[in-house]
């Protein structure tokens, strides 16, 4: 079990709610939706930590939204952790990203293309912050004790192990519920990531999706005994700047959480 403040993740206790858009579109955008996703959670008495990505490095298109700027799109996130003392997660993609983002995030995520990149490891551990490792839909489960063990020799152990899907054929991928009970017995909390799972990747100039899924998905690693569930929240998926066949409707959230802590409950007996 790990603690991240007053958040227990891991050990038994409730899942953690990982949430929000998938980049740090607008100002507004950003903070309706993590004043949004706060009070339900708060309603409901679900840890959360609100996630965005400051820059989205890894795009299909030359000509997709990438962000705001480096630095505009990490104040705004370190503001929405001040106006709403929330705890906050944003991919990195280099030793220097490592360096900066640590500044103003409590949670730094390694993408799942990274996840053997060793320098990106070893940086991240180094910022003394959590590091959430998403296995790379190219590895087995049980290889992810590599990527572990990169951050850990810095002697920091806060780690979290995020399945995301397996590359299936070319445009598809799938999700093996075993691998979230495998990288578990590596040691550290394991993560649903409900939504990047059911992407369509490289299909046309922007990854497809298939978002009726997430739910049965999420549903389906509750009852596993997930530690955390992450997902992409947008309150127009559509029209979203990244990801848009792939985040979760902000308006149908409340719903999926409620039945879930349900799940969670039976499972976990508290």
């Amino acid at each position: 079990m790990l603690k991240l403040n007053d958040i227990k993740i891991g050990g038994n206790n409730p899942f953690v709610l990982i949430a929000g858009p998938c980049v740090v579109e607008s100002e507004s955008l950003i903070f309706s939706t993590a004043q949004a996703i706060h009070q339900i959670t708060t309603e409901l008495n679900i840890p959360f930590i609100f996630k965005s990505s400051y820059r989205k490095a890894n795009r299909t298109s030359l000509k997709s939204f990438t962000g705001l700027g480096d630095l505009e799109g990490l104040k705004l996130l370190s503001e929405v952790k001040k106006k709403f003392n929330l705890h906050i997660l944003t991919d990195i993609h280099s030793v220097e990203d490592a360096k900066t983002a640590s500044q103003y995030v409590d949670v730094l995520q390694i993408p799942a293309f990274l996840c053997r990149q060793t320098d990106l490891l070893i940086a991240a551990g180094e910022t003394g912050k959590f590091v959430n490792i998403k296995k790379g839909q190219f590895l087995a489960p049980e290889d992810m004790k590599h990527a572990a063990e990169k951050v850990a020799s810095t002697g920091n152990k806060n780690i979290l192990l995020t399945e995301r899907g397996t590359t299936f054929g070319y445009h598809n991928l799938v999700v093996d519920m075993r691998s979230l009970f495998i990288m578990r017995e590596i040691g550290y909390p394991v993560v649903m990531d409900a939504t990047h799972s059911v992407q369509l990747p490289g299909k046309g100039d922007v990854t497809g999706g298939q978002p009726k899924f997430i739910e049965p998905l999420a549903c389906a690693a509750a009852a596993v005994g997930i530690d955390a569930l992450f997902l992409e929240v947008h309150p127009d998926p559509p029209n979203a700047l990244s990801d848009a066949s792939s985040q979760f409707p902000l308006n149908k959230l409340k719903d999926l959480l409620v039945k879930l802590q349900k799940i969670d409950k039976l499972i976990k007996n508290y």
